[in-house]
């Protein structure tokens, strides 16, 4: 097997863990490479100038070199200012990193699939309120499940093909669609408005009952391929008082 090479390669930190004394093992994002695993050496040495820049959402330049699945780190610098998150924000930054490292297979190329996580940490960042927030984990939910080819039908029914209608009931389906109940077998699938749906579509999340079903709806379709194992950043998202 040849040693690959890779030239200041666009991505984010995901996950890091510890390797032997000073050493890291680093989980990147990147574009062109999907998930990465790399070892970034003497990376806990007081001195080593990485230290300080290999964190989540400061976005990076990053080249590594190596033959087997785990490549080794030879450079890394920043691409611009370090994102700025803080409280729920930050926890929902550590949720799509959970997402990514559970959900996206190394070495797969995801081109439009970074570009929306970018644009969802940035979004997050920037966030007022709790609505807002709800919307940008709902519509990065829609992309990622859209860029591993499990795309959610939001404008139609599966059946006929015939449009949503917005104040319609549906039983949607997972890996099938929005049926009409009329239709559905009893206990098949989700229950949720055609507006939830076009809302979900057109990124228009803007009233409480759309966002409600839209998260009810996202978690039970991400359950179906996230496996049994609990999401961590899942339970430090929940507020007391809040409902899981």
């Amino acid at each position: 097997m040849s040693v690959q090479r890779v030239t200041l390669q666009p991505a984010y930190v995901l996950h890091q863990r510890a390797y032997r004394d000073s050493s890291a093992i680093v989980e990147l994002f990147t574009p062109e490479h999907g998930r990465v695993g790399v070892v970034a050496r003497g990376i806990k040495r007081p001195k080593s100038p990485w230290r300080g820049l290999l964190q989540p959402f400061q976005p990076l330049l990053v080249s590594w070199r190596g033959r087997g699945e785990l490549k080794t780190l030879v450079e890394v610098e920043a691409q611009g200012m370090a994102l700025q998150l803080s409280s729920q924000p930050v926890v929902s930054g550590f949720y799509l990193n959970e997402l990514l490292m559970r959900l996206v297979a190394r070495f797969d190329a995801q081109l439009t699939l970074f570009g929306c996580y970018d644009a969802s940490l940035r979004a997050l960042a920037a966030v007022q309120d709790d609505a807002a927030l709800e919307r940008v984990l709902r519509y990065f939910e829609r992309d990622l499940l859209a860029a591993l080819g499990y795309a959610l039908v939001l404008d139609c029914e599966v059946e006929t093909g015939r449009p949503l209608i917005p104040a319609q009931v549906y039983d949607y389906q997972i890996e099938r669609g929005p049926v009409g109940l009329a239709e559905a077998e009893a206990g098949q699938g989700i229950a949720v408005h055609g507006s939830t749906l076009l809302a979900i579509h057109q990124a228009s999340l803007s009233d409480t009952q759309s966002r409600r079903e839209a998260k009810r709806l996202m978690r039970v379709v991400l359950a179906r391929y996230l496996g049994p194992k609990p999401l961590f950043s899942r339970q430090l998202l929940v507020r007391p008082g809040m409902p899981k």
